[in-house]
Formats: structure tokens, C-alpha cells, sequence
């Protein structure tokens, strides 16, 4: 599982990780230090000394953005060719306690390639999140699924799950042109290869029991433009 992490020293849930399990799986962790300005990297340090067959830490030492991190901790991550890889946001927004669910549906469906958590508020789940964030994620949704020809229902949730693949590897193979919806990107690139009703088929959005916002996000409202413009810029680029 890769764990970006910017700036995360007074935040990151040291025991959370350490003590990180799914039934029947081994789960190894990358930390991926994004150019921190605090002291998050001697922080993964001391993680990966407690437990260094399971925990690996790649240290970037410029800040290059949440996508770039993620791309070139995957492309660490699937040297070893595991059965799947993820990321997880690092303020564990999205506890591990989902992640066992994530695995079972890609055990239960083959024919699944990718889990994405869905924040719904349903009856019997518990997902805070902030109005605001609320009502622009249901915007951003609806023009995330206009510009792709998919129906959404939440692309931006910080927790997803890939099966491992050779169109897993082209994907992340190069940089995204997104800072800021990368998520979108990922999609993207593999309808570019799979087209759009083949990749519709392959993604299982699992809405979450549990999701709450952490103090201390480094994303914002005005964040919102950022990712219009991005969309127009992926809308362009991976048009058909």
C-alpha cells in the first residue's frame, strides 16, 4: 500500500500503521516523503526501523504533488509484483478497518480491476464530512461523469485498490498533467486502452462504513478552480 505524505509529522497515526492487518494477506507499506518541510521523514524512519521487511519508505526530496508521489511510489511498489496495490491518504481520513472489504471484492470478481471508496451517507454508516466539501465533491462528480461518458458517484476519495497488471504499469507509467485530480487521469488512461464501457465494468465503488475530515487537510475550496481546469486539460488530452 502507498502512503503519500506531506507534512504529515503532527498528524500521522504512527500505531495505525504498525499495527496493519488483512486476513490471509501480507500488507507491506510505502511511505512516500514528498519534499516535507517538518520532521515526517524521521518519523517513516522510525516506522520502517520498527518493522523493515514491511514497511519501506522512498524519500522525494522535492515536493512534486500527492499525483507524482503516488505514481512513483507505485512504480516502487510493483517491482515486487504483488497481487494488488493501493494508496491510502496518510490522515487515515478512510480507516483501515475498510481495507479487508477492498480486497474481498477484487477476490470475489476477477473481472475487477480497480475498488474505489465512495464517501455516501447512508443509514448505518458514518461519514462527516464538512457541507461545503460535500456539495462541491457532488458537482465535481457530475462534471467528472459528463467529461468521462461514466457515472461517478466519487472519484476523489483517498483510498482505493488496483489489481496488479501490465495496464496497471502503462498507466502509472508516466507523469499525470494533474496535480489535482489525478484520480480522474487514472480512469482516463485506462479507457484510453480499455475504452469506456470495458473500464465502466472493471471499477467497483465501495461506499465506506466509516469516513471522517481530519484537521489539518492541505486541500482546499479554492482548490475547486484548480480542478476545472485540470478536467478541461484531461477532457482534451484523452479525448476519442
Amino acid at each position: 500500500m502507498v502512503v503519500p505524505c506531506y507534512n504529515e509529522a503532527g498528524r500521522l497515526d504512527a500505531g495505525q500503521f504498525l499495527h496493519l492487518q488483512v486476513e490471509g494477506h501480507r500488507v507491506e507499506l510505502l511511505f512516500v516523503n514528498d519534499g516535507s518541510g517538518d520532521g515526517t521523514l524521521a518519523m517513516l524512519e522510525r516506522l520502517r526501523s520498527e518493522q523493515p521487511g514491511r514497511i519501506a519508505v522512498l524519500d522525494l526530496e522535492r515536493n512534486s504533488g500527492k499525483a507524482e508521489a503516488v505514481r512513483r511510489g507505485f512504480g516502487a511498489a510493483m517491482a515486487s509484483s504483488p497481487d494488488y496495490v493501493g494508496f491510502w491518504d496518510a490522515d487515515l481520513a478512510t480507516p483501515f478497518a475498510e481495507l479487508p472489504g477492498f480486497v474481498r471484492v477484487l477476490e470475489s470478481n476477477t473481472e475487477l480491476q480497480m475498488v474505489f471508496g465512495a464517501r455516501v451517507k447512508l443509514l448505518g454508516r458514518v461519514i462527516d464530512r464538512h457541507p461545503q466539501r460535500h456539495y462541491l465533491g457532488r458537482v465535481a462528480a457530475t462534471l467528472i461523469s459528463l467529461t468521462l461518458g461514466i457515472s461517478i458517484y466519487d472519484s476523489q476519495c483517498g483510498a482505493k485498490l488496483f489489481r496488479m497488471s501490465p495496464t496497471l504499469r502503462q498507466v502509472f507509467g508516466e507523469p499525470f498533467l494533474s496535480r489535482w485530480i489525478f484520480d480522474v487521469e487514472i480512469i482516463a488512461r485506462f479507457m484510453a486502452r480499455w475504452g469506456r464501457d470495458e473500464t465502466a465494468l472493471r471499477i467497483y465503488e465501495l461506499p465506506l462504513r466509516q469516513w471522517k475530515d481530519v484537521q489539518g487537510s492541505k486541500v482546499t475550496a479554492g482548490d475547486f478552480l484548480k480542478a476545472l481546469r485540470d478536467l478541461w486539460r484531461i477532457r482534451n488530452a484523452y479525448r476519442r
